[in-house]
């Protein structure tokens, strides 16, 4: 006789922006987050060969005494959220208990990046020693590499990154693009989130990478730096992989401020109907572009600031 079910799994498959509202919805509800699968092939030497724009997301709620009322917040939520843009069909299926760790290991691979970066998880071994591997744990969910916004970023990084330059990391996530610069050879990259659990996984990620020393991380964003709440104001290099009308905000906060003059802006985070407006931001504030780098929907932008 088969045990009897412990989990109501939900998910929804969706595309575009749709992809990360949803995955907000859910989280706001489901205590272990959600998981976001992307139908993606690689070929014999690991690197990504294809991917479907479309996603599943997929959370599980356990069969307890609060299960209803968690499930009638979903669907409060998505029909909310269905009033100001037409949702996908909302699927609710029972499952048997699974060990969930090892399960959701067996969707992770190691990721190609540029001509030099491998994104790794923890426990899979560098095949690649050819590359420099980026050790990020996908269970920390802040930026595990797998987005094209952020691999966008690192492609541009790797490109611009100068030895023993500072760089500046705004809304660091799960720190990816910090430890890719001192991996790099950035002497000293500042890390900075408004979100506290951010901080703690650039920081639990810095020491999976054995690179604790060089890299600083706190609470705060463009306001703080520019107060001189921590050890450099401006850096050569500034990276924000965020949303376009984040990117924006920050733009007329002082962003620019942070870069040094001469110095580069790596913006990601840009869906490619938005491109047009994060270069206005930046072209008024002395910006010019530099170089640009697309996947599937998704923009991100060097912008050089001048040298005087």
């Amino acid at each position: 006789m088969a045990d009897p079910p412990k989990w109501l799994e939900i998910s929804l498959v969706a595309s575009g922006e749709l992809v990360e509202a949803i995955s907000d919805v859910l989280t706001q509800v489901i205590p272990g987050g959600v998981v976001i699968e992307r139908a993606v092939t690689y070929d014999s030497s690991g690197e990504k060969h294809a991917s479907n724009p479309e996603a599943r997301i997929c959370g599980y709620l356990q069969l307890d005494d609060t299960l209803e009322e968690k499930r009638k917040r979903i669907e409060q939520f998505l029909w909310h959220l269905g009033m100001i843009q037409s949702l996908p069909e909302i699927h609710m299926r029972y499952i048997q208990d699974e060990n969930w760790m090892e399960k959701w290991k067996e969707h992770y691979h190691p990721i190609l990046v540029g001509d030099t970066l491998l994104i790794l998880p923890p426990w899979l071994k560098n095949t690649h020693p050819q590359r420099i591997p980026i050790c990020i744990d996908p269970n920390m969910a802040f930026g595990t590499g797998t987005h094209p916004t952020t691999q966008l970023s690192l492609k541009l990084l790797e490109y611009f990154m100068q030895p023993d330059a500072d760089v500046i990391d705004i809304g660091c996530g799960s720190g990816i693009l910090s430890i890719a610069a001192r991996l790099l050879g950035a002497r000293h990259a500042l890390a900075v989130d408004i979100d506290p659990l951010a901080v703690q996984a650039t920081l639990e990620n810095a020491t999976l990478n054995g690179i604790t020393n060089g890299i600083e991380c706190g609470l705060g964003s463009v306001r703080e730096v520019i107060q001189a709440q921590f050890s450099i104001q401006k850096a050569p290099l500034v990276l924000a992989n965020i949303l376009a009308p984040v990117i924006i905000t920050l733009i007329n906060e002082g962003l620019v401020n942070l870069v040094a003059p001469g110095g580069m802006m790596i913006l990601s985070g840009i869906l490619a109907h938005q491109a047009s407006q994060v270069l206005e931001a930046g072209v008024s504030q002395g910006l010019t572009i530099d170089k640009e780098e697309r996947a599937e929907d998704w923009v991100a932008f060097a912008l050089r600031k001048p040298d005087r």
